[in-house]
């Protein structure tokens, strides 16, 4: 992957299911931004499934992979939710939930039959849901007047950006958004026009 872009899933995936000794493993994978999402996630999953025993999951979050958790729900240490974030980091997602819901069979799986249980019903989770490829994108603000304004326009479809917010009331204002490992060249083509006042938080964190 460029390191300006990332994989996600698109939107909730499929129920799928993967029986091992009688137990029954549910997988689910869920687009998520925040925790509180994710445990709006769980609180679905533990109403539609009230009578399952183990609710085990993984969370990969923020556009650099930076942040992550696990949670193996009373099942043996590292043997469900460490599996399940294996396979969001095989699959190189983030921004994602992985859940697998677990009614127990009668017969004691073990360890390693737990955490291949884990693995494989979150790889079907994974392999189930449709992944894709976003940019991460930075902004700048440009400030004009109205004369200038159609060259902003123009600016903006000839480099093929982005216009996130703009404010034409006193003066023109614009925020525009730029693919990251585009920014500092975009930047400065803007920063260069006569009559174009242009900032960005980025520029001043970097300077």
């Amino acid at each position: 992957m460029d390191k300006d872009a990332y994989k996600t899933i698109e939107q909730s995936g499929p129920e799928v299911l993967l029986k091992e000794k009688a137990s029954k493993f549910f997988g689910y994978s869920f687009p998520v931004h925040t925790e509180e999402e994710v445990e709006s996630a769980l609180i679905e999953l533990r109403s539609k499934h009230n009578k399952a025993g183990h609710f085990c999951y993984a969370w990969q979050i923020g556009e650099n992979y930076e942040h992550f958790r696990v949670n193996d729900d009373g099942e043996p240490s590292n043997s469900a939710g460490m599996p399940i974030l294996g396979q969001l980091q095989n699959f190189e997602v983030t921004n994602s939930l992985v859940v697998v819901v677990r009614y127990f069979g009668g017969t004691k799986l073990g360890v390693g039959g737990l955490i291949s249980a884990y693995k494989t019903a979150a790889k079907m989770a994974l392999e189930s849901s449709k992944l894709i490829s976003k940019t991460i994108d930075l902004n700048f603000d440009v400030v004009c007047q109205y004369d200038l304004m159609n060259l902003v326009m123009r600016l903006v479809k000839e480099y093929d950006l982005v216009i996130v917010e703009q404010d034409l009331k006193l003066d023109c204002r614009f925020k525009i958004a730029v693919r990251k490992k585009e920014f500092d060249k975009i930047y400065e083509k803007f920063d260069a026009v006569f009559g174009f006042e242009v900032s960005s938080k980025y520029k001043s964190e970097e300077e």
